[in-house]
């Protein structure tokens, strides 16, 4: 499924119950990377939802399914470069929305052949955020203890996940899990 909108991640043992839940809600697709299932959905956290509601009626799936990443804007990279553009211009849109609060990037990397590691791409988009809200008057702080908000950038190969969640969002969607 090449355009995908929101990635799942599934415990060890909980792969056909989650396969079995997740086809209830859209269509599902596999990836070559262990555990992880995509989605295209219309509306990836009305999808959130409705499978913690699922899981909250069936708490098994809570043993089948890690994570549920909804994908708030998604694009195509070639190169690191092209990713590292289009990931700082996704969240310096979003630094009217992070004024004054702080925030980390969390950056889940899957395939691709590209120099994108981890450590490095987090701290230069924290940076570029940190820079963009002191710019504005208004500056942030990167926090990994209770932040205002996580931005979570996933990648299957060559393809990008962009999410931004608030504390609240957090505290309410046990399946977010950006962390």
């Amino acid at each position: 499924m090449k355009n995908w909108n929101v990635i799942v991640s599934i415990y060890q043992d909980g792969f056909k119950r989650a396969l079995r839940a997740l086809r209830e809600f859209g269509s599902v697709g596999h990836t070559p990377y262990h555990n992880i299932l995509v989605m295209a959905v219309e509306n990836p956290l009305s999808l959130l939802n409705s499978v913690e509601q699922r899981a909250n009626e069936m708490p098994a799936l809570y043993d089948a399914i890690s994570r549920v990443a909804p994908a708030m804007r998604s694009f195509e990279f070639q190169s690191a470069e092209e990713f590292l553009e289009k990931a700082k211009s996704i969240i310096l849109e979003w630094s009217p929305q992070l004024a004054g609060q702080s925030f980390h990037v969390r950056f889940h990397r899957r395939g691709s052949t590209h120099d994108l590691r981890t450590p490095d791409v987090e701290r230069f988009l924290d940076d570029a955020l940190l820079e963009a809200l002191r710019g504005a008057g208004a500056p942030g702080a990167v926090s990994f203890s209770d932040p205002d908000a996580v931005i979570a950038i996933d990648t299957i190969d060559d393809r990008v996940g962009v999410g931004l969640w608030r504390r609240d969002d957090l505290a309410r969607h046990p399946l977010l899990r950006p962390d």
